[in-house]
């Protein structure tokens, strides 16, 4: 915690520098025409003692006041304010290994071990000992690790609040497990204050699953709904009997929720990390898994009797990679240990079924967030795969940017199939500052258009292509070298939008134009999320005519969870997915290629 004080406060960008960075990476989805007028706007916007200059110059002052200028307006523009449901909206879900269980005793055994290692886990943080994580040998901030455990999302009108328990001095000592739509209240440490063991873990286990044998009305799907409507459902469910208050509140201090899901079928998916991608981001809707949930929780681990593992997390308090290093660190626990790792606790208290007493009202809500989420449902499809033919050792060998390369082959992926390029958004993590969330990336550039053209030239040689392909990359590099040290654009942007409209000014002009317009339209939603397992996070397309892609860059191959909508006449990701597959061999080959002819 000491290291928290020491880290540098988010800078504010410069603005006339961001301006002529935002022109160039707007450049690429205009006419000259529209650039032209894009450019006027512009120049006007950051002219000497213009609207640009004053807003700037406020922005600058709050960043003098505040710890971090940006993590307010952040958590509630983009989650906390925004109405859409959590689930395939703003969800991830992240993809572990698959398992084979014969019985539902295997199930349960790997429950309870992987609750082993969340517990190992978490005793790193309520004690301090966790590894400080640096980027380019400089800390990083982690204090995101102090808010997956015990923390959860509370609906409300006009917008959400989050709830952390994890940091009071009576911290909870219990986590929530699902099981057939059953929640009950399951004590992981014992009365004397020691965690429960495996064996303890596992008996349990086994004692919420012989008393919720016939599933119940599917409550947890309210939690689908949009936040509006959720906000209103949940008002009416806690005021109709304070037994169902007392439940939620018990669901919102947990530790953590266990969702032991039934098995489903997986018919007409491409694979099996496809279907175990589905059931992390929806559960297959209320029918199959998606009532068996309560999706406001920051962590929802999903084992399922068909040997599903995964995860889905409330993205509001943290990013990918705090909670991929929570896995890594589980599924170390679960290869190194063999039975219990610590001694029992002397005072278990058994679980606890949660109690709702249902009004007629309510039960139509759940009727709602049933027919709602089956839209949801199907409306979002995926292509979850893994490329075998290499992995980053093989870009490395090439002295490229393994993050940046895959960013290429995205892009041309995408070119391949619609004739251009798309705004791209990346996450690059400002976890360098205090309180740092994310900037963008904005992969889609000058230099990365420049290369899908050369790529798809018929007379273009290998060397051509090659350098297209060594500037693209570098210059993908730069820019994520800027928005890791935080100069990117788009939360500048977000930053001067704000502070006018705090201030009781009309958006900026700049906001209104056709390039503001498109260089946000963000067709292409990507990260990378690297873990050291077999896994991959998912999640569904920014905007309806999009794609998602998640990645995780491993030494030989590399994972990628993709999505489309259905809605969506022009994009499919199984397209998608033959021209990434392509893009990655073609660019391999040329590198090949003039390699060879170089000796």
């Amino acid at each position: 915690a000491a290291h928290q004080e020491s880290l540098p406060r988010l800078p504010v960008p410069p603005l006339q520098k961001s301006l002529e960075k935002y022109l160039w990476s707007v450049r690429p989805f205009l006419s000259d025409e529209e650039y032209l007028n894009t450019s006027r706007i512009v120049k006007e916007f950051g002219a000497p003692g213009g609207l640009g200059e004053k807003l700037h110059e406020k922005l600058s002052e709050k960043a003098r006041t505040t710890e971090n200028w940006l993590s307010d307006w952040w958590l509630d523009t983009a989650y906390m304010e925004y109405r859409m449901p959590v689930v395939v909206y703003s969800s991830p879900g992240l993809v572990m290994p698959i398992k084979e269980f014969d019985s539902v005793e295997r199930q349960l055994r790997f429950s309870a071990r992987l609750l082993a290692g969340a517990l190992d886990f978490k005793s790193l943080i309520d004690n301090q000992t966790l590894k400080l994580e640096k980027m380019g040998g400089q800390p990083l901030d982690m204090s995101q690790y102090l808010k997956i455990f015990s923390t959860c999302r509370v609906p409300n009108i006009p917008k959400d609040s989050l709830a952390f328990y994890g940091m009071e001095k009576d911290r909870p000592k219990h986590i929530v497990v699902v099981h057939n739509n059953h929640y009950f209240s399951v004590d992981v440490y014992g009365n004397d204050g020691k965690p429960l063991n495996e064996s303890q873990l596992l008996a349990q286990l086994q004692r919420v699953i012989e008393q919720s044998q016939f599933p119940k009305l599917p409550i947890g799907a309210l939690t689908t709904l949009d936040r509006d409507n959720w906000a209103k459902a949940y008002k009416r469910l806690c005021k109709y009997d304070s037994m169902n208050k007392e439940s939620v509140r018990v669901i919102q201090k947990a530790i953590l929720v266990l969702c032991l899901d039934k098995p489903v079928s997986d018919a007409g998916l491409l694979n099996r990390k496809t279907h175990v991608a589905l059931q992390t981001i929806h559960g297959g809707g209320a029918q199959a898994n998606g009532g068996n949930r309560w999706y406001d929780k920051t962590i929802q681990f999903i084992v399922g009797g068909d040997g599903v593992v995964g995860l889905t997390y409330e993205h509001s308090p943290a990013e990918g990679p705090p909670i991929t290093q929570m896995m890594d660190h589980v599924y170390d626990y679960i290869d190194k240990t063999r039975g219990n790792k610590w001694l029992p606790s002397s005072a278990v208290t058994e679980p606890t079924k949660l109690r709702f007493r249902l009004s007629d009202e309510t039960v139509q809500d759940i009727e709602e967030a049933e027919k709602d989420l089956k839209s949801l449902v199907d409306d979002l499809e995926m292509s979850c795969f893994t490329f075998e033919a290499y992995g980053k050792d093989f870009i490395k060998s090439q002295k490229l940017s393994p993050d940046s390369y895959i960013q290429m082959a995205i892009q041309l992926a995408y070119f391949k199939i619609h004739g251009e390029i798309a705004a791209t958004y990346e996450s690059a993590s400002l976890r360098k500052f205090l309180h740092g969330r994310t900037d963008v990336i904005r992969s889609a550039s000058v230099d990365s258009l420049k290369f899908c053209e050369e790529m798809a030239k018929k007379s273009s040689l290998p060397a051509d292509k090659v350098l297209a392909l060594r500037t693209a990359v570098e210059s993908h590099k730069d820019y994520t070298n800027q928005a890791v040290n935080g100069m990117g654009i788009d939360r500048l942007l977000l930053g001067l939008k704000k502070i006018a409209l705090e201030s009781g000014m009309n958006v900026p002009d700049l906001y209104m134009d056709g390039g503001y317009t498109t260089s946000t339209h963000f067709k292409l939603s990507t990260s990378q999320v690297p873990s050291s397992l077999d896994s991959f996070m998912c999640y569904g397309p920014l905007v309806p005519d999009g794609y998602a892609c998640c990645y995780n860059p491993r030494p030989s191959f590399i994972n990628f969870g993709l999505s489309a909508c259905n809605s969506s006449p022009a994009t499919h990701s199984s397209n998608f997915m033959a021209a990434l597959t392509e893009s990655l061999t073609e660019m391999h080959d040329c590198l090949v290629q003039t390699q060879k002819s170089k000796l």
